[in-house]
């Protein structure tokens, strides 16, 4: 498989970051390719998933609900960094070639992306990252 395609400007670690992977089952016989691509960056770079944080479904239409449901609201309004591995490609030749062939693995760019935002949103406001008190009721 190759993973050449996304070079971060420093390396990352995924270590204590609260991630999952979503991936349609629909065109398995790609999505199952971009699937291990986002896992095989999860690991390079130190990250774990908990059990039920790779959440299988039915196909690309399915994304913005779970997505949501996941991060509570869309990205921009939660501040949960999200980035999409999802092909839009004319061909099968083209889907195969981003899904581990000699376009790499949009897969493990996604999962790059995701946690190189996740780092970068906690470094420049790491207030967000802490649990917020609540003030007490008079």
């Amino acid at each position: 498989m190759s993973t050449d395609t996304y070079s971060p400007p420093v390396p990352l670690s995924a270590a204590g970051l609260r991630l999952a992977v979503v991936v349609s089952r629909f065109n398995g016989f790609v999505t199952d390719r971009l699937r291990e691509g986002a896992l095989d960056a999860i690991a390079k770079t130190g990250g774990t998933l908990a059990e039920g944080d790779v959440i299988q479904i039915p196909g690309a239409w399915e994304f913005p609900v779970t997505v949501r449901a996941l991060a509570h609201r869309a990205s921009a309004a939660s501040g949960v960094p999200m980035a999409f591995g999802i092909l839009t490609t004319n061909t099968v030749e083209q889907a195969t070639d981003r899904a581990g062939g000699k376009h790499g693995n949009k897969g493990y760019d996604a999962a790059m992306t995701a946690i190189e935002m996740a780092l970068l949103l906690r470094a420049i406001k790491p207030q967000r990252f802490k649990p917020r008190r609540r003030r007490a009721r008079t």
